[in-house]
């Protein structure tokens, strides 16, 4: 007997994706600095929450796995997100990496990498037309 998709998505409470850390303590502060509120699960395992939005961080890294995780935030208003960063002067005091927003072929996207080397992709899709087209910025 199987279980249809719709009772199987009422039981979920809340869908995680698993962030590595380089140096545990380093990515908590870089993290909390960003905004989120920090509930530690064990000495090694931390949910970073911001809002109803929250992802799990550990206190394990694999570099080829951390390059190659890219976290894909969906926002309203990027300009509001990198004006945050940049005033945090993310990139001088941690060493990473951020790109201000630029227009790709569907929405605007700015950019940081956290201490691990996770690339975060802080996006702003368009609204549509009233055609149905999405503009270009």
């Amino acid at each position: 007997m199987s279980t249809d998709a719709t009772t199987l998505a009422r039981t979920v409470m809340a869908m995680r994706p698993i962030v590595p850390a380089k140096d545990f303590e380093i990515s908590k502060r870089f993290y909390i600095e960003l905004g989120f509120e920090p509930k530690t699960l064990t000495d090694r395992l931390v949910e970073m929450q911001l809002g109803v939005f929250s992802f799990i961080l550990q206190a394990y890294y694999v570099q080829q796995w951390a390059d190659n995780f890219v976290m894909h935030m969906r926002v309203s208003d990027v300009k509001v997100w990198w004006d945050h960063i940049d005033g945090l002067d993310l990139a001088s005091r941690y060493g990473v990496e951020t790109r201000a927003p630029q227009m790709e072929d569907w929405g605007l996207v700015a950019s940081v990498v956290d201490p691990s080397g996770i690339l975060w992709r802080i996006a702003e899709a368009p609204a549509p037309h009233s055609n149905g087209d999405t503009p270009r910025r």
